[in-house]
């Protein structure tokens, strides 16, 4: 095994940790090199070594020193070379330590600081030149001795404490401490406390030596008596600490200490104060006190003893310590205009014991109230009003609002109306609705409506309050119902079939809903009405109808009050359905089953043709009455504004002249005849009214007859087609009336000037137009 040998010494010394035989052999010095050879084995000693710790002294300044030597105990023939690791050597702090690899010999780097490491704890290696280990590794711990290389240290730079005024000699007054870097089991760091110097505050106020010190613990107490605030306010201390029991480094300190202030003085006041009530706060009171300021021993607390109405209070600032008395209620000069207080003062802390026994101090106030112009008030701020929102304006809602102290007359108005119902008397203040109220208007809020009114005195001082108006709400409006029309399926079970209606009512509640639906026997026999719940009901009829439209009469009526009802007439169609319960007419039934034509599709359909029947009729209706506008009365048929602008027309006679059976038509050359375009051909011509003119102008009268009577024909569309003639061919033994009234010849005729006269002509023109 590894042995360590102290250098210095001719041996090596080496303990055995272990015996293994019971002899207990004693522990004696062994040579520097336990080992012999033994061919070119290796013998074990029988023993295990153990390596006392080895003891350096911090901040030594023999550097490098030699400190032990490790040797194997084994017989070998080759060379050992020593290792050495842990903390001090590769592991941090490095380099404190080396070791002599042919040697063995340990040896310390640099000096050692206790305080920051106290202790090493090493492992020594021997190894072959191969690397191989030949011995276990044996521990090696070197211990740091202390050297006292350390001052003493206050814990804080300045410690402060108090103690209260005439405190007897031993009172504790507080502690200070202090710390050593030195180990604490040696006298480098067995502290010692002193004080070193006094002064007091103000100076020289206090020249004995008031406080001592246990030198032990720190603890500072009272030595002598005199501690009074009033002539010294603290005392400065310089302290001192010393390690080696007293005798090695020291350290100085501060230590304040404060005297505090106890109640030993009462507040002193004046006798009489005198004060005019003018605003808020009416006057203050002074006091003395010659405790500590600012502390509860100084601040004083005021009562009054004499204020049955408790009109006044006092209370304390507490920057001056004054008593300011003021005004808590309002005060009548014309019921009671002075008033004699007596105030009494004490501290806010009890008066300590120590104190002097006096009287409590008191001071008496005259307090003289003036007389001033107040304002007018409201007897109640807010004015509450409640009123129905159907108040009939005019309606007195609100007197006697206001007063004023002073007994001056007083002017009401207004200040806030938004909605304009409020209207206020000048004079008396009596406010009445101007108008009737809607509770639906954006300025109520939850049925509350609110006005400001103001008052001024006869000096100008004014007044406002609110006024607020709650709004009951009142059964105005009659319930509505609501659909009119609606259908019902024909066949169908009649619990099952009915129109579902309902109401609506302007009313809020409880002034709507639940509704009421009922009928009248006589007015509607065959239906019934069903109640569905509190807004709906059921029309339903009570036998098997016909299909066709029905009229029912239904009562409503709501549940205000008083209740309100209305009466209203449901136009229901009693029609087959479809499946989904449509209606749908005989004939789209019929289509829809055989050739699957939808009801819709059959409705589209039908509203087309409608359409096209009606843009027909329009178009007929605007060419008759162009027609008649251009007939003058008395100027015969198609007279124009000179001779020339006759043409001829197209007039079916039935008779000419006295008893002739003649026919009279208009001759056009063969193939000249005009078409009209805005007519059906080949239609059957109806009956027309025929008499025989008694004179020209009567052919007015007789064309007219003609077109009432083409109106009124069912068979054709409601145009002048009754007074289309076609062309009969020639040889008429009748003549020709082509010549009258008309400058051309019966030869071709040219109309194309007709598009020249205007609109009124344009149907004229396409008439006549050959082509």
């Amino acid at each position: 095994m590894l042995t360590a040998c102290l250098l210095g010494a001719l041996l090596c010394q080496v303990w055995s940790s272990a015996e293994r035989h019971h002899d207990k052999e004693e522990l004696r010095p062994r040579a520097l090199r336990p080992w012999r050879s033994q061919g070119t084995g290796l013998v074990r000693v029988k023993r295990d070594w153990i390596i006392p710790p080895i003891r350096v002294l911090e901040n030594s300044k023999q550097v490098p020193e030699d400190l032990v030597q490790i040797k194997s105990d084994k017989i070998f023939t080759g060379e050992v070379i020593y290792m050495l690791e842990g903390p001090g050597v590769d592991q941090e702090p490095k380099n404190l330590f080396e070791i002599d690899d042919k040697t063995g010999v340990i040896r310390s780097k640099r000096p050692l600081d206790r305080e920051k490491h106290n202790s090493f704890t090493l492992k020594a290696f021997a190894l072959s030149p191969s690397g191989e280990r030949l011995e276990n590794p044996t521990t090696i711990e070197i211990r740091v001795l202390d050297q006292n290389d350390n001052r003493p240290a206050f814990t804080q730079s300045q410690f402060v404490g108090a103690v209260p005024e005439f405190s007897v000699p031993g009172t504790s007054v507080m502690s200070v401490s202090a710390t050593d870097a030195d180990d604490p089991m040696t006298e480098n760091a067995a502290l010692s406390y002193s004080i070193i110097g006094q002064e007091s505050i103000p100076a020289n106020a206090v020249t004995k030596t008031m406080f001592g010190i246990n030198n032990e613990t720190g603890a500072i107490y009272t030595r002598d008596v005199g501690l009074d605030r009033e002539v010294v306010k603290s005392f400065r201390l310089k302290l001192q600490v010393a390690d080696m029991g007293g005798m090695g480094l020291t350290r100085e300190g501060l230590a304040i200490i404060n005297i505090s202030d106890i109640n030993n003085h009462a507040p002193l006041k004046g006798a009489f104060f005198y004060f005019e009530i003018k605003d808020y706060e009416i006057g203050r009171v002074n006091v003395t006190d010659r405790d500590d300021r600012g502390t509860g021993n100084w601040e004083a607390k005021y009562l009054i003893s004499n204020d049955p109405g408790g009109n006044f209070a006092i209370a304390t600032d507490p920057a001056t310590n004054q008593g300011v008395l003021f005004v808590v209620k309002p005060l009548d000069y014309e019921a009671h205009f002075e008033y004699v207080l007596t105030l009494t003062v004490e501290n806010v802390n009890a008066l300590s014991h120590k104190a002097p026994n006096l009287p409590v101090s008191t001071a008496t106030v005259a307090v003289t109230v003036v007389n001033e112009n107040e304002a007018p008030h409201f007897r109640e701020d807010p004015i509450q009003i409640v009123v129905p929102e159907s108040v009939v304006p005019g309606t007195l809602l609100k007197s006697n609002i206001a007063f004023d102290p002073d007994n001056s007359d007083l002017r009401y108005e207004i200040g806030r109306d938004p909605e304009r119902w409020l209207d206020i008397d000048r004079d008396t203040g009596d406010i009445r609705a101007k108008r009737t109220f809607n509770m639906r208007s954006p300025h109520v809020k939850k049925h509350i409506y609110t006005a400001v009114v103001k008052v001024t005195d006869g000096g100008g001082v004014s007044t406002t309050a609110t006024v607020v108006i709650t709004l009951k709400e009142t059964n105005d409006f009659a319930p509505q119902l609501f659909p009119l029309s609606g259908s019902v399926c024909r066949g169908a079970e009649r619990t099952r079939s009915g129109l579902v209606v309902t109401a609506v009512d302007e009313d809020l509640p409880p002034h709507a809903s639940p509704f009421h639906f009922e009928m009248s026997d006589y007015l509607s026999v065959n239906w019934t009405v069903v109640q569905v719940n509190d807004t709906h009901a059921v029309l339903q009829p009570l036998v098997e109808l016909e299909a066709g439209e029905y009229a029912v009469t239904v009562r409503v009526s709501d549940s205000g009050s008083p209740t309100l009802s209305a009466y209203a007439q449901v136009n229901v169609t009693v029609c087959l359905c479809d499946s989904f319960g449509d209606c749908k007419s005989e004939a789209g039934a019929v289509l829809g089953s055989s050739v699957g034509i939808s009801f819709i599709a059959l409705i589209i359909i039908m509203a087309s043709i409608a359409l096209l029947l009606l843009l027909l009729l329009l178009a007929v209706a605007v060419t008759t009455c162009g027609r008649r506008h251009h007939m003058k009365k008395g100027e015969g048929l198609l007279v124009g504004e000179s001779e020339d602008d006759i043409r001829d027309n197209v007039i079916n006679y039935d008779e000419q002249g006295g008893g002739e059976e003649d026919e009279v038509r208009l001759h056009f050359p063969r193939g000249k005849q005009p078409l009209r375009k805005d007519a059906p051909h080949n239609l059957p011509s109806p009956t027309y009214p025929r008499r025989p003119p008694a004179d020209p102008t009567d052919i007015e009268d007789y064309i007219n007859d003609g077109l009432e009577a083409a109106d009124h024909d069912p068979n054709v569309p409601p145009y002048d087609t009754a007074l289309i003639y076609d062309y009969e061919g020639e040889g008429s033994l009748a003549g020709s009336l082509s010549s009258i009234a008309s400058g051309s010849s019966d030869g071709d005729q040219d109309y194309d000037y007709l598009n020249d006269w205007g609109p009124r002509f344009q149907k004229l023109a396409n008439m006549f137009d050959p082509r």
